[in-house]
């Protein structure tokens, strides 16, 4: 079988894996409420190994996409291609597509189509984990024993369906103490093993944080989602989140993230997807994107009519999207020309999803 790194040096682009290899492909999804449209044909990939950052102002669509993926929504149209094994599987796409299946797994590889698919086969076959932006840890138990809990399954499994558990049966030994070996890693890897006995409730909110991310982990997902895991952190903070999601990915588990703190995606993303009113505004490596003059416009709230004069907005554009190249050009763009229909036709969401 070809590494990742064979499949790179063919392709002739080791930093665009979301060309050719992707682990998701997100294919003209759109999510409709009613009349108020959250997505509009939106396509794009997650690179096997990468770091992918959803990012735009609020109301742009990101939790929708993100609930779409984990199945908490079925989409209105659309398909979502998750991908077990190297490469695009074109052929195993198409089989699994026209024979009406959720998902087939052959030999080495395996495609689900995780808008088909119930959220608990999301999590247990495709192996997609997500966090939310409101932390959902259990406070009355250990912290140690939230890590359990994420692989209860697995030791249902074990114990038979039944007794097996309180008869100490040898498998159901092995996969406890598989368990608990694994959450200790994560303990490690997150610098709260001194905290595995206290209540998860007692942790500081950074910590909390990286709890859920360990929590998240522990499941040994595929993709792991991550939505807005910076929010309300110090500086401090956002480095040791840094530093534990580039060891994440480092070790084989590709990451989708939204997130607000352009610090934070600037300096982790291999890949970055911009969405404004629920539409693609830009795709691509963090440089091409932090220059593009349609993201700038979306996050600085210029209107279509108006002109873009770079050096002028560039004090607010490094607040918030980060340090700009030297080679950004400096005369004034014009606005990119958006549908004439664009926000008649989403407007509404941005007090609405996001």
């Amino acid at each position: 079988m070809s590494t990742i790194a064979e499949i790179d040096a063919s392709a002739g682009a080791a930093t665009r894996r979301w060309e050719h290899d992707p682990i998701l492909s997100v294919e003209h999804l759109t999510m409709r409420f009613g009349g108020l449209v959250a997505i509009n044909d939106l396509s794009f990939n997650v690179g096997r190994g990468d770091i992918t950052a959803l990012i735009g102002p609020n109301g742009a669509g990101k939790t929708t996409v993100f609930n779409c993926v984990t199945g908490f929504y079925k989409p209105t149209e659309g398909r979502i291609v998750m991908r077990h094994g190297l490469g695009r599987q074109d052929e195993l796409v198409r089989q699994v597509t026209d024979s009406g299946l959720r998902w087939k797994k052959e030999g080495g590889q395996g495609i689900f189509l995780l808008e088909r698919m119930p959220d608990h086969e999301i999590s247990a076959k495709a192996g997609v984990a997500r966090t939310f932006q409101n932390i959902r840890l259990f406070g009355g138990m250990t912290v140690l024993e939230n890590l359990l809990v994420a692989q209860h399954n697995r030791l249902v499994v074990a114990s038979g369906y039944s007794f097996g558990g309180i008869l100490g049966l040898p498998s159901y030994r092995r996969a406890e103490r598989t368990a608990i070996d694994r959450a200790v890693y994560w303990l490690e890897h997150t610098n709260l093993i001194d905290r595995a006995d206290d209540p998860a409730a007692d942790l500081p909110y950074g910590a909390q944080r990286r709890l859920e991310i360990a929590r998240a982990m522990c499941t040994e997902p595929e993709l792991l989602c991550l939505d807005e895991p910076a929010a309300g952190l110090n500086p401090r903070e956002s480095a040791e989140l840094n530093e534990l999601l580039k060891f994440i990915r480092d070790n084989g588990t590709s990451v989708l993230l939204i997130e607000h703190d352009m610090g934070v995606v600037m300096e982790i993303s291999d890949h970055i997807v911009v969405l404004d009113y629920g539409v693609k505004i830009a795709d691509g490596d963090p440089t091409a994107v932090r220059t593009d003059p349609k993201v700038i416009a979306a996050y600085l709230g210029v209107e279509e009519e108006k002109e873009i004069d770079v050096p002028e907005v560039l004090e607010d554009v490094v607040e918030q999207v980060g340090e700009l190249p030297s080679s950004l050009a400096p005369q004034p763009q014009a606005a990119p020309e958006k549908p004439a229909d664009k926000r008649q036709r989403s407007g509404a969401t941005k007090g609405g999803k996001s």
